[in-house]
C-alpha cells in the first residue's frame, strides 16, 4: 500500500565502459563524469519497477543537478512519496541522488499516474 513517506532506493556505479556505451547510443563523446540522463534513468527504473511500479506513467520530472556524478563510485537514487491524489490516480515524489559519502548530486520531483493509489 502506498503512503506518504514510503520510499525506495537503488545504488549503481558507472564505469568508463558504461560511458562509452552511452556515448555510442547518444552520438556523443565519452566524458569523465556520469551523464545526467543516466541519473534520470535511475529514477525511471525505480518508478517503473519499484514505487509505484508496473503500470506507472511518467507525467513530469524536474531535476536540479548540484554536483558532477563521479565515475566508479556508488550513486544512490531515491524516490519518496510526498503526496497522494487517489481521486486522480496521481503520486507526487521527491527524487534525490547521492554519492556514498552523502554528497547530493541531484534533487527534484516526479509526478506519475499510477494504479491503486491509496488514500
Amino acid at each position: 500500500m502506498m503512503h506518504v513517506g514510503k520510499f525506495t532506493e537503488t545504488t549503481r556505479s558507472y564505469s568508463r565502459d558504461d560511458l562509452a556505451a552511452f556515448a555510442a547510443l547518444s552520438g556523443g563523446a565519452p566524458g569523465t563524469q556520469v551523464p545526467e540522463p543516466l541519473i534520470g534513468a535511475l529514477f525511471s527504473y525505480l518508478l517503473g519497477v519499484h514505487l509505484p511500479g508496473s503500470g506507472t506513467n511518467y507525467l513530469k520530472q524536474e531535476m536540479r543537478f548540484l554536483a558532477p556524478a563521479p565515475l566508479d563510485q556508488p550513486l544512490t537514487a531515491r524516490v519518496e512519496i510526498t503526496r497522494l491524489r487517489p481521486e486522480k490516480h496521481l503520486v507526487d515524489l521527491a527524487t534525490t541522488c547521492r554519492t556514498a559519502d552523502g554528497r547530493l548530486i541531484c534533487e527534484g520531483r516526479a509526478l506519475v499516474l499510477a494504479r491503486d493509489v491509496g488514500a
